[in-house]
């Protein structure tokens, strides 16, 4: 086995909705990749859940995490530079850029995280709205499922 080197030049690379997600590897003896994404103002993901856990470390802007709960005002988390923050299997969150800067963090995450940001990425900067009827087909391929907030 050797060791394998990416830089911001040679790394895969996807557009998924406004996000730029770049793949930077696997951790060799696990089945956990590490993802460098940049988050635009005002993008984010709506409130879902899924079996993979979650680890977010914030380069660059601020991030709010929301966690969800049953009929309770959800825990909102403003996460700066610096900080980590670990979502758990199967808890029910969002994130979003509420800010003016782009944000930057690097996400570790398990392979069915990896196989959605696969399939409904593109190599092109997708210009106009997301297509979410596309990414809800894919989010039901992958295991992932959005909530509905309604009262």
């Amino acid at each position: 086995m050797n060791i394998e080197v990416t830089t911001a030049s040679n790394a895969d690379y996807l557009w998924v909705a406004s996000d730029r997600i770049r793949f930077l590897g696997g951790v060799p003896g696990s089945d956990l990749e590490l993802l460098d994404i940049e988050v635009p103002p005002g993008s984010g993901t709506p409130p879902h859940i899924h079996e993979s856990p979650e680890l977010f470390y914030i380069l660059e802007g601020e991030m709010t995490v929301r966690q969800f709960g049953a009929g309770l005002l959800p825990q909102v988390i403003k996460a700066g530079p610096g900080t980590s923050v670990r979502v758990p299997s199967r808890v029910p969150h969002n994130y979003s850029n509420e800010s003016d800067k782009s944000i930057r963090m690097l996400v570790l995450l398990a392979p069915s995280m990896i196989a959605f940001f696969r399939d409904i990425g593109s190599v092109e900067r997708p210009q106009g709205p997301p297509d979410f009827a596309r990414i809800g087909e894919a989010m039901d391929r992958h295991g992932i499922e959005a909530l509905s907030m309604a009262a």
